[in-house]
C-alpha cells in the first residue's frame, strides 16, 4: 500500500493541436513518480479547473505514487466533444516522455471524476484503438447515458445531478454523430457507444449509494467485465455524487471524500506492473 508522502507541483503547458494546454503537475516524494496519471475534472463538462480541484489531485499523487497531471481541457460551450477528449489524449502524451529513462515505457493512467470520469474513459478507449497501453482508467462516478434512464436518476430525483440538469450537460457537450480522428479512430463522447470494450485498461470505479448516476458505473462495471476487463469497484455507503472533491480527514478518516480519494489512490498504486493486482476493501 502507498504511503502518504509530500508533494510538489508545478504549472505546466502541454502542447496539443489547438495551441497551449494549461495543466497542474503533481510529484510525489523527492524522486521520480512511479507512472503519470492524467486526471480530468469534473463540473458537467461546462465548468471547473485544475485550480479548483487543487486539494484532491494533490492528494491522489501522495497516495498512489503517481505523477498527477491536472488538465485544465476546454469546456463547453465555447468547444464541444471531441475536443475535451482530444485535450486528455494531448495530455497522456506529454505525461508519456516525464520522468522516465529513455529506454523505459512509459507508465500511464487516465483518470477523471464526473463528467471528468466520461472524457478518461473515452480516452481510453481510443488508446486501446492505438495500441497505446495503460496502467489504468480511474473514474470517480462517472455520468454516461446521455438519456440518464437508469432507475437510480429516479430513485435521488432531487439530490445532485438531476436527470434534467445532466441532459443538458450532455446536450452542451455532444455533438450530432460520432467524430472520428484522422486516424480512423473513433472518438466516442460515452463508453456507451462503443460496440467493444475488450482489451480496455483495468479499471478502478468508485460511486455512492446516494449518486443518481450509480447506475451508470455499476453498468459500465457489469461491461467491462463481461468483455474480461479486469473491474475494482467500489460503492461508498452514505455518499452522493462530488465526493471526490469534497473536504475531508484524509484516507483514514470517517468522510467519505477524503475516504474515496485514498482508496483511489490505493487501487491504482496496486495497479502498478510490479505490484500483484489484489482486490480492495
Amino acid at each position: 500500500m502507498a504511503t502518504p508522502t509530500v508533494v510538489s507541483w508545478e504549472q505546466v503547458s502541454v502542447p496539443t493541436a489547438a495551441g497551449p494546454l494549461a495543466a497542474r503537475a503533481y510529484r510525489p516524494g523527492t524522486g521520480s513518480p512511479q507512472g503519470w496519471l492524467v486526471w480530468a475534472h469534473g463540473g458537467s463538462w461546462r465548468a471547473g479547473s485544475a485550480q479548483d480541484w487543487h486539494g484532491a489531485t494533490a492528494e491522489l499523487a501522495q497516495y498512489s505514487g503517481f505523477g498527477v497531471l491536472s488538465v485544465d481541457y476546454r469546456l463547453a460551450p465555447d468547444v464541444r466533444h471531441p475536443a475535451m477528449v482530444e485535450d486528455v489524449l494531448s495530455a497522456l502524451t506529454w505525461a508519456a516522455e516525464q520522468d522516465r529513462p529513455a529506454a523505459a515505457p512509459p507508465v500511464l493512467a487516465v483518470g477523471g471524476d464526473s463528467a471528468g470520469g466520461t472524457l478518461a474513459a473515452c480516452a481510453a478507449l481510443v488508446c486501446r484503438d492505438r495500441g497505446v497501453p495503460l496502467a489504468a482508467q480511474v473514474l470517480a462516478y462517472p455520468p454516461l447515458d446521455p438519456e440518464c434512464a437508469a432507475a437510480s436518476y429516479r430513485r435521488f430525483p432531487d439530490l445532485f445531478p438531476t436527470a434534467s440538469y445532466l441532459r443538458a450537460a450532455w446536450q452542451d457537450y455532444r455533438l450530432a454523430g460520432r467524430p472520428v480522428a484522422s486516424d480512423g479512430t473513433r472518438l466516442h463522447s460515452t463508453p456507451f457507444e462503443a460496440a467493444d470494450l475488450r482489451g480496455l485498461a483495468p479499471a478502478v470505479l468508485a460511486t455512492g449509494d446516494l449518486d443518481p448516476v450509480g447506475d451508470d458505473v455499476h453498468r459500465y462495471g457489469h461491461l467491462l467485465r463481461e468483455a474480461g476487463v479486469e473491474v475494482t469497484l467500489r460503492e461508498f455507503r452514505q455518499t452522493g455524487h462530488g465526493a471526490f472533491l469534497q473536504a475531508g480527514r484524509g484516507p483514514g478518516g470517517g468522510q467519505p471524500a477524503a475516504s474515496m480519494r485514498g482508496w483511489l489512490g490505493r487501487a491504482l498504486h496496486s495497479l502498478l506492473p510490479r505490484s500483484p493486482f489484489k482486490e480492495l476493501t
